[in-house]
């Protein structure tokens, strides 16, 4: 059993960056693809990003890309998420989750992902 725990999230201003970062620990998640998933009020679960199992391959929501980064270090078994130029749209708790199959991708479906993180609130005030 993989447990993942997010972390970074916080209050920010329009245009700020904040940094998230997802810790994986009791399974190595090095052979799986790994995702970032957000969840605004009254919302509907919606896909962020995605990396493949070796950090390859990147795949973004259009709303987030040009300014959103998804990264991973697996020997650290961690992966992170760059949010640059944040907009008040962006407020969401932040999920991070890990690929049901190893080294399958791409992956975007929430229902592709068998392990999910707690959350982290990112809060973006204009």
């Amino acid at each position: 059993q993989v447990q993942l725990v997010e972390s970074g999230g916080g209050l920010v201003q329009a245009g700020d960056s904040l940094r998230l970062s997802c810790a994986a620990s009791g399974r190595t998640v090095s052979n799986y693809a790994m995702g970032w998933f957000r969840q605004a009020p009254g919302k509907e679960r919606e896909f962020v990003a995605v990396i493949s199992w070796n950090g390859r391959y990147t795949d973004y929501a259009d709303t987030v890309k040009g300014r959103f980064t998804i990264s991973r270090d697996n020997a650290k078994n961690t992966m992170y998420l760059q949010m640059n130029s944040l907009k008040p749209e962006d407020t969401a708790v932040y999920y991070c989750a890990r690929a049901a199959d190893s080294y399958y991708y791409p992956v975007k479906s929430a229902s592709g992902f068998g392990s999910w993180g707690q959350g982290t609130q990112v809060t973006v005030s204009s």
